[in-house]
């Protein structure tokens, strides 16, 4: 696909690279402004008794770099080996705030649990270098554990107030959309122009005028970024209150306490979050330039689209949401509801993650603010509203060659040697009660419980991503972590390591992907879950199960129903899924993986070229065998009968009308041919040939329905209504075209009309190229003289173009077939008329169906597109591999009949 021509603004809260005061060196990391001390004794023995000392067959890893006759803990090695942060694939979308200072944390010496002050130790506690280890407790003393997770103090509480202002270097950005970031450096070569607006993600009331002004120059000029100067704590109202008490809860299904969602209407919270996205407005205004598109995402700005639309009437504006939409129900409880949509709805397009997230918002629309919601948007009083599904994918290309690293085999190797004799289940959450680690652990209590022979043999490595400290203290799991450690663990075994994103560099966390025996996700409600997409990818070699819960949108995708579903409130049935993990023989992992695998691999081979990746029969045939009803939809020409434009003979292959002869023997096969071709004729030769198969002629113009009870059923004119005085002046025009050009010439047919203008056996550029010229001024003369007066449109090929009324065409007539009472329904003869041909003149009508399986296989994007509204729906482009298509699957010209063959073997 060619490059975007015009430049693109991207509004992100966070913008991909921040500001670090001070030299820049290859040792700085964005989490960290200073030096943090290494583990001491206390840090040592706190890492030691939450990652465990050994496996049950300690050994020496084979690279350690110190000779040492104590086992080091896990979190240990992986502290001495790192380098500092590395940039994720898919890092946290909700980074916890840089402007939230937190209260100083306790020391370890003077906690009561010792699980406490391993917490503590191992997210880096400040000022405890050098003190003793804890006091040893006795196993049966139960304490109280602190209730959340301390976090490594961020750039707003580490910074030296003594660095030079005047000296600063740029690093990636820790509280970026890694998702956002990752999507856009892979269309780098097409996105040439692009403006990133955002606030940096660290504290900046310090900054001086001449500090930001130096700022925005080389931030523009080295990052393509604007900077957005928000006052901290303007931002942190926003953030913290806002945001991620009030939006992120009840986008995620978690219904919002109505006098709290009043009380922070009525408080500064709203109010800062309004000032906030007036301001990334009047940034963007500055910076804009006549022709740019604006890309808006996310929910910490839903007010900014209609913020710039007034502003900027003509620009165009899309809006994409990065995370769940709930159902309306849901979302009205919010007091601020009215503005948040009105503030969406002032985008020309909206983008969610998956079908039923942009299903609710359409729902909500029509329930809350009464506009009309169709199936392709939204109709407000001013214009009307774009709603699309875009899901969200990993770069699988970068994935590879990082995962690919020596480093990364090395780590694996590592902790193959570190938990040598234990089953690896690893997991990667937000600290908060969304994402359901509360339950996972539980769940994992269960398992242990339910199958005592896996105590001591299996480990739950859990890696914990910061959030806000409201969220982290009701999703809070140390206690529970601590309990089932103290119940489970012996000298030499630990069930649950414990792990926060700070303790492990990306490396070390692809190799975790890499050695585990299953991955498992339980969030409450998610977005795409990205993280499971990497792990699928690292386990090329092992193929082991993916455990994820039913409520993620990555789950309601059909390439991933091969992983192990959970209901994340069932603790039994997770813990049972684990157990099937575990103990899932090779062969079925194997079979699982692929599936798996092969939903990433189109869409990374959709996303890298622009269209979609080529059919894997192999993957529909089980949906199609266990199918009662069957819908299938072949175009004719150039995807059945590669037809010479430049001969009038009428030569189908006799294999192409074999293969649908075959399928149309299935009684469970509902079989359509859609041509281009006039009724009568070649057609009706078709017709007697294949009496099982419904015909579909003049794109749609008439319709013949398979033969009822043997009895053959009469063509069926879909234009017998409209006003087709056209037909004359447009092939006197034609004809005109035709004595200029060579070898051209006519086809006049009942409702449509087609110009052949280029048949010449000539290869002339120049002859070619005039009859191009010909071709363009020809159809330019028809839509000036006829077109909008009649009511037609042209339908351009590569040989040439076809005039026809403008309400019809094949996606009209599939959805006069598939109306109640059409002939997807029941026999016509037995259906008045009258009943479901009002279908064929609505193109844009919704389709509702009650087939199990659909496959469609042609080069009418429209219908591709209006089929790709249905769940049971497999679309397939055969326009070639260099024609951007939005089908689901690409068949290149001349496969068609191979692949269609291979659904008649299917038992």
């Amino acid at each position: 696909m060619s490059a975007f021509r015009s430049r693109v603004v991207i509004a992100s809260l966070f913008l991909p690279d921040t500001v670090s005061l001070g030299e820049g060196s290859e040792a700085s990391t964005p989490t960290k402004a200073v030096a943090e001390p290494g583990p001491s004794g206390a840090s040592v023995a706190a890492h030691r008794l939450l990652s465990g000392i050994a496996s049950p067959h300690p050994k020496t890893p084979a690279f350690s770099r110190t000779s040492s006759s104590v086992p080091r803990s896990i979190v240990e090695d992986l502290t001495d080996k790192s380098r500092g942060p590395s940039v994720t694939v898919t890092p946290a979308r909700e980074a916890a705030n840089p402007f939230f200072s937190l209260p100083s944390s306790p020391n370890p010496n003077t906690l009561s649990n010792p699980l406490a002050a391993a917490v503590h130790a191992l997210v880096g506690t400040p000022g405890t270098e050098g003190a003793p280890p804890p006091p040893r407790r006795s196993p049966g003393t139960a304490d109280r554990l602190q209730p959340r997770v301390s976090r490594k103090g961020s750039r707003s509480t580490s910074r030296r107030p003594d660095l030079e202002h005047t000296k600063w270097h740029s690093e990636p950005n820790p509280h970026c959309n890694g998702g956002l970031r990752n999507a856009v450096a892979s269309v780098r070569d097409r996105l040439r122009r692009k403006l990133w607006i955002g606030v940096l993600g660290t504290p900046t009331d310090t900054f001086d005028k001449d500090l930001r002004r130096d700022i925005n120059n080389r931030m523009r000029l080295e990052n393509n970024s604007v900077p957005v100067w928000i006052p901290d704590a303007e931002f942190s109202k926003c953030y913290d209150e806002f945001c991620h008490q009030v939006l992120w809860p009840c986008l995620h299904y978690a219904i919002p306490d109505a006098p709290k969602t009043k009380s922070f209407y009525d408080s500064e919270s709203w109010d800062q979050y309004c000032a906030v996205n007036q301001k990334f407005a009047d940034a963007i205004v500055a910076n804009y330039e006549e022709g740019d598109i604006i890309w808006v995402n996310d929910y910490h700005l839903m007010l900014l689209p209609s913020m710039l639309r007034a502003k900027l009437p003509n620009a165009p504006i899309g809006f994409f949401m990065h995370v769940a939409f709930p159902s309306s129900e849901i979302f009205r409880c919010l007091s601020v509801r009215e503005q948040l949509l009105q503030g969406m709805l002032a985008a020309d397009l909206l983008g969610f993650q998956t079908a039923s997230f942009a299903r609710h918002f359409r729902q909500t629309v029509s329930r809350i603010l009464s506009f009309e919601a169709l199936p392709k948007g939204i109709q407000t009083p001013q214009r009307f509203v774009d709603v699309a599904v875009f899901p969200m994918g990993i770069d699988v290309k970068s994935l590879t060659l990082k995962r690919r690293e020596p480093e990364v085999a090395e780590w694996a190797q590592h902790l193959r040697d570190r938990y040598a004799g234990l089953k690896m289940i690893v997991g990667r959450d937000k600290l908060d009660g969304i994402a359901g680690m509360r339950h996972k652990i539980r769940a994992f209590e269960i398992f242990l419980e339910k199958y005592p022979e896996f105590q001591g043999k299996v480990v739950l490595i859990q890696v914990a991503l910061s959030t806000t400290e409201e969220n982290e203290l009701q999703g809070s799991v140390i206690d529970l972590v601590g309990r089932i450690n103290s119940k489970f663990s012996t000298l030499t075994y630990q069930p649950i390591v414990f792990l926060h994103t700070d303790d492990l560099t990306f490396t070390q966390y692809l190799a975790l992907l890499t050695v585990a025996d299953a991955f498992l996700v339980t969030s409450l409600r998610e977005g795409m879950a990205l993280r499971t997409h990497e792990f699928v990818e690292c386990q090329e070699a092992r193929a082991r199960p993916l455990i994820l819960s039913e409520f993620t949108g990555s789950y309601s995708y059909s390439g991933f129903r091969a992983c192990l579903p959970v209901n994340p409130w069932d603790t039994r049935m997770t813990a049972q899924a684990i157990h099937t993990a575990l103990t899932m023989g090779d062969e079925e992992a194997r079979s699982r993986w692929r599936d798996l695998h092969a939903h990433h691999e189109k869409a990374a081979e959709g996303d890298a070229v622009g269209r979609a990746p080529s059919l894997d029969v192999s993957l529909l045939l089980p949906r199609y065998r266990h199918a009662r009803k069957r819908l299938i939809l072949v175009d004719f020409e150039g995807t059945l009968w590669l037809r010479d434009p430049r001969s009038r003979a009428f030569d189908p292959p006799h294999e192409a009308l074999d293969v649908l002869k075959a399928l149309a023997e299935d009684e469970r096969n509902d079989v359509w041919l859609l041509s281009g071709l006039p009724i009568g004729g070649n057609l009706d030769k078709v017709a007697r040939d294949l009496p099982d198969v419904g015909l579909c002629a003049e794109n749609g113009c008439f319709i013949k329905p398979r033969a009822v009870a043997g009895t053959p059923q009469p063509w069926i004119n879909t234009v017998a209504n409209f006003n087709l005085s056209w037909k004359a002046p447009c092939l006197e025009m034609l004809q005109y075209f035709s004595e200029r050009t060579p070898g051209s010439f006519v086809e006049e047919r009942e409702a449509s009309i087609v110009w052949r203008f280029w048949t010449n056996q000539s290869e002339s550029a120049a002859d070619r190229q005039w009859a191009m010229r010909q071709a363009a001024e020809a159809q330019n003369h028809i839509f000036d003289s006829l077109g909008e007066k009649y009511g037609l449109r042209i339908i351009p090929g590569a040989n040439s173009f076809l005039v026809l009324p403008n309400n019809v065409s094949r996606s009209s007539a599939v959805g006069a077939i598939l109306a109640p009472g059409g002939p997807a329904r029941s026999p016509v003869a037995a259906t008045p008329r009258a009943l479901w041909m009002g279908m064929a003149l609505d193109a844009d009508a919704g389709l509702e169906t009650d087939l199990d399986f659909v496959l469609a296989l042609g080069k009418d994007e429209k219908l591709l597109r209006r089929l790709n509204e249905l769940e049971c729906a497999e679309t397939a482009s055969c326009a070639g591999s260099g024609v951007g298509t939005d089908a689901k699957w690409r068949v290149e010209p001349g496969e068609a009949v191979v692949v269609l063959r291979q659904f008649t073997q299917a038992t």
